[in-house]
């Protein structure tokens, strides 16, 4: 297992540039599957989660063949197994992709329960709503979700609450469905538009990807295409709040300010300096920091993937600051890691009270899931002294080169095999 070595109370300064989007990744490659011909997908990012992908990929019979370090050429025009097993799924949320692109080419699809980071129920059930109603069987058996229909048939589908994997799952099925489809109270997040955009490319019609209406006219047959995966937000913003935590002066570059628009806001009442350019924001932060208050949205909110991160800057805040967490029902096992090094957070179910103190104290951590790594990270980058970060396998799933991006802006961090 590796640990990284962070030395604590480094400035950055620099300019660093973004990776593609993983979580726009993880439903692109996937949406491949249903292409008849080759795929050729731009700016993925090199981390765990994408090997894992393709690798479920090459074991249903599909072929991936890197061009270069970010470009995978896809090819599944071949004979694709319609079952993925345990084995192939278990260390990735985004699995669940699969069920959507092979029931929607081949009308059939078994595909093993989801791994990914553990951090409350996160249940399919809207996922499987979706596929029945359009007219898919259901069966879950052995810890597979089988999925059959001779045919799917278009229908409107309201979403009981708004759901990202969900509404791409429906979106991918509905595709090459019979008819129209409606999908209502649907997710808007970039990666939703994102993996509309590229079925489009390849010959889908969806129309309405980013509002709360998406409607999709299914096709016969989807081709091949080229594109490029967008900037990840996520990772951006986990750059821009690593510069507020360090006192630091940082240029994100290769984003889209847009995305960004939910952070930005909380970081300008914390009294950090925003400059938005074309494609990158500047991020100062040379004047004592406020606290603030968080709530957790659905996009255009400010996102849960961010909450980690923001409440390690929460933590050296002046005052006391208020998270609300409105999407997971346990995203905060973290908070124990945090107070190892000094934070003073106190959890009443879904809201976190956090009352700033002057300076962190370097320990002994552990990321407990992905974007509580990356909390990790930046509170040992404000934190006095040494600390140690255990759980690197899960930062790696989703950022790439994470201690040499951060290195490159003046931390010190050593990762140990």
């Amino acid at each position: 297992m590796d640990k990284l070595i962070v030395q604590g109370q480094k400035r950055l300064v620099g300019e660093v540039a973004i990776s593609g989007a993983k979580n726009a990744a993880v439903a692109v490659i996937p949406a491949a599957i249903m292409a008849d011909g080759v795929s050729v997908i731009e700016n993925l990012p090199c981390i765990e989660d994408v090997s894992c992908i393709c690798h479920t990929i090459e074991k249903l019979g599909g072929k991936c063949v890197y061009r270069d370090r970010h470009t995978l050429e896809l090819d599944c025009r071949g004979k694709i197994d319609y079952r993925a097993t345990f084995e192939e799924v278990q260390k990735i949320r985004a699995s669940y992709y699969f069920l959507g692109a092979l029931l929607g080419r081949y009308k059939k699809a078994e595909v093993a329960l989801p791994g990914g980071c553990n951090f409350g129920v996160r249940p399919i059930d809207l996922h499987l709503k979706g596929f029945r109603a359009l007219g898919a069987t259901i069966e879950e058996k052995d810890g597979m979700v089988c999925a059959y229909a001779d045919r799917l048939i278009g229908t409107s589908i309201y979403m009981d609450q708004v759901s990202v994997g969900a509404t791409i799952n429906i979106i991918l099925a509905a595709s090459m469905a019979e008819g129209v489809t409606t999908i209502e109270n649907a997710a808007k997040e970039p990666h939703v538009v994102d993996t509309a955009n590229y079925l489009n490319m390849m010959g889908a019609n969806i129309k309405g990807a980013g509002t709360d209406v998406i409607r999709i006219k299914g096709v016969e047959k989807l081709h091949g295409a080229q594109y490029t995966i967008i900037p990840d937000q996520i990772e951006a913003g986990t750059y821009m709040i690593a510069a507020a935590i360090t006192g630091g002066d940082v240029l994100v570059k290769n984003i889209i300010p847009k995305h960004m628009d939910s952070l930005t806001a909380k970081l300008d009442e914390m009294n950090v300096t925003i400059e938005e350019h074309d494609d990158s924001i500047r991020v100062t932060a040379n004047r004592p920091l406020h606290c603030a208050n968080v709530k957790t949205m659905s996009y255009p909110g400010f996102p849960t993937d961010l909450q980690p991160q923001v409440a390690a800057l929460l933590s050296v805040c002046q005052g006391e600051s208020v998270i609300t967490e409105n999407v997971w029902d346990n995203r905060y096992q973290y908070i124990e890691e945090l107070q190892k090094l000094g934070a003073k957070i106190k959890i009443e179910g879904r809201i976190a009270h956090i009352q700033g103190v002057p300076a962190l104290k370097g320990a002994n951590v552990c990321a407990t899931d992905l974007r509580a790594g990356a909390a990790m990270i930046l509170a040992a980058l404000a934190a006095e002294g040494e600390s140690v970060i255990e759980g690197v396998r899960y930062i790696d799933r989703g950022y790439e080169d994470i201690e040499h991006k951060f290195n490159a802006l003046g931390a010190n961090i050593v990762r140990v095999k």
